[in-house]
């Protein structure tokens, strides 16, 4: 089954959320917020983007709120490395990506609409746009958000419990 979703975060951009910063708001539970946590540290949270460009694209944060990539300490910055290198093995083994887009948007000039600093690991694949995006706006996913948490978040157990037999 297709899902149609629009990516139009206009209402969203426009005020159309919930009070307070959206990615503290997830990781204090709040009911007021979609929880899409695929993976979790004592430091970091993985979820899936409410509003992802393809199917696993995922936000990696600090559980403080920092808004500088500056502002992590040493062992932060050490855990997020691990962490992304953890979810580049999760993504490979979830969706065979054939690339993928990494990085940080710091600043609403930058297109960053969450004041809290967040990475974004996006799954590339050839031959991505569709009718759909050129047309209407809006992309096609194959499988509802809410699917790929679940796949996800057995897939990030099973790649750590593998990674730790290993060593």
């Amino acid at each position: 089954m297709e899902y149609f979703f629009n990516f139009n975060k206009i209402a969203y951009l426009r005020g159309k959320r919930p009070d307070g910063c959206i990615l503290c708001l997830i990781r204090d539970g709040s009911p007021d917020v979609d929880r899409l946590i695929v993976h979790e540290t004592a430091r970091f949270l993985v979820t899936l983007n409410l509003y992802p460009y393809n199917p696993g694209h995922l936000l990696v944060f600090p559980k403080r709120h920092v808004l500088d990539l500056r502002e992590l300490d040493r062992d932060e910055s050490l855990e997020q490395d691990r962490i992304v290198r953890l979810c580049l093995d999760v993504l490979d083994r979830y969706g065979k990506p054939s690339a993928y887009n990494i990085g940080y948007n710091m600043g609403l000039n930058a297109g960053a609409s969450i004041e809290h600093l967040h990475l974004h690991i996006i799954p590339r694949y050839p031959r991505e746009i569709g009718i759909a995006e050129l047309i209407g706006g809006a992309r096609v996913l194959v499988q509802d958000p809410k699917d790929t948490q679940q796949a996800l978040r057995a897939l990030f157990d099973e790649v750590q419990r593998n990674s730790h037999t290993d060593e």
